[in-house]
């Protein structure tokens, strides 16, 4: 283990911010062209901001599946998952079979990213993006989407979904140059897995839970070239502005990074963690302390709209575990209104140091 050094924590800001996913801005360009602004010397890479029906994280996905809408989870007014009777083997073969003669599952990240891509690369060209910015997309883990998906089905579809969401990888791999790529692997519903909470609404389907968890993340870490810059963002969700669970510290997000990084079969390039805003404690942190970050980049979502000094006692806190690390929100900004997007980029360049290119 290596200590943080708690004299140059004492001395310098954050050098970096980092951005999530979804910016409540409706066109990429917009977002590029407001995060560039906000942010100047302070990104590294930039999402496209997950406009329109991106916004709502998997929910989209949910079209990928029109061929088979009794599969997928239903809902009461409260949110409540509307319970179904387990399916037969037989009801399980016609919905595989009904799938696969709809020719295969297009989860369309592929394209969109792609698309908004021309305009990163358009705006880098004309200089309003700095050359050393990579254009960011994020992908979640095949989970987050499957939990949306009814008790009894989720095994069986698995491996069909991941199948395509891979296929979406490989498009944009190689259809954007590596060097100017970075894939984010979101993902959150595993963290209720492995805290045993049911959100939303839902259990595992395989077992043992952590280990499960593990081989899936490692799976899709693997499966980007290693000359591509690849990162994950841990959550522990955001519905209505709420975690589904919140951890007592740091604990399991360390455990879970410590693992990935050290079975992967590539570097992982960074990291993001979730900090609620009441935890402006060192006890929080202290986990951290376990983390051989490396080459790894490590950001923390110490940032809150309308609240500079809480961001900067949150960073206190951080420093007294680890010595470097950049600036982020807890979550995607998607369901943010415009006032707290603005207070939140105004406390990011606030609390960190312009760096040169």
């Amino acid at each position: 283990m290596t200590a943080p050094n708690s004299g140059d924590s004492e001395q310098h800001s954050p050098s970096r911010v980092h951005l999530v996913g979804s910016v409540p801005v409706p066109s990429a360009s917009g977002v590029f062209s407001k995060l560039v602004n906000a942010l100047p010397g302070r990104l590294l890479r930039m999402p496209d901001g997950e406009p329109a029906e991106r916004q709502q994280f998997t929910m989209f996905q949910r079209a990928s599946f029109s061929a088979v809408p009794h599969i997928l989870r239903q809902y009461d007014a409260s949110f409540n998952s509307v319970p179904i009777k387990d399916p037969t083997e037989s009801e399980i073969a016609d919905v595989l079979a009904t799938i696969n003669r709809s020719g295969p599952i297009q989860t369309n990240y592929d394209t969109y990213a792609i698309a908004s891509y021309e305009d990163f690369k358009s705006m880098q060209a004309a200089g309003q993006i700095p050359a050393n910015v990579k254009f960011q997309v994020c992908l979640p883990t095949p989970i987050n989407f499957l939990c949306l998906i009814a008790d009894g089905y989720q095994a069986p579809v698995e491996p069909l979904y991941e199948e395509a969401l891979l296929r979406a990888l490989r498009n944009i791999v190689d259809s954007i140059p590596h060097s100017a790529l970075a894939i984010q692997w979101d993902f959150a519903a595993e963290f209720a897995m492995l805290e045993g909470v049911t959100w939303p609404h839902f259990s595992p389907w395989f077992s043992p839970v952590r280990e499960g968890v593990v081989e899936r993340v490692l799976r899709l870490v693997n499966a980007v070239s290693s000359d591509v810059d690849v990162g994950l963002h841990l959550c522990y969700g955001d519905i209505g502005h709420r975690h589904f669970f919140e951890p007592k510290d740091m604990a399991r997000l360390v455990d879970i990074a410590k693992t990935v990084k050290a079975q992967a079969k590539r570097d992982i390039t960074f990291l993001h963690m979730p900090v609620p805003k009441d935890r402006t404690d060192s006890e929080y942190f202290a986990p951290l302390k376990e983390l051989e970050l490396g080459t790894t980049e490590l950001y923390l979502g110490v940032v809150h709209y309308n609240d500079l000094e809480g961001t900067k006692r949150r960073i206190a806190a951080a420093h007294t575990a680890t010595a470097k690390f950049g600036v982020a929100t807890e979550c995607g900004m998607g369901r943010t209104p415009a006032d707290q997007l603005d207070s939140i980029l105004e406390i990011s360049a606030a609390v960190t140091a312009p760096q040169r290119p």
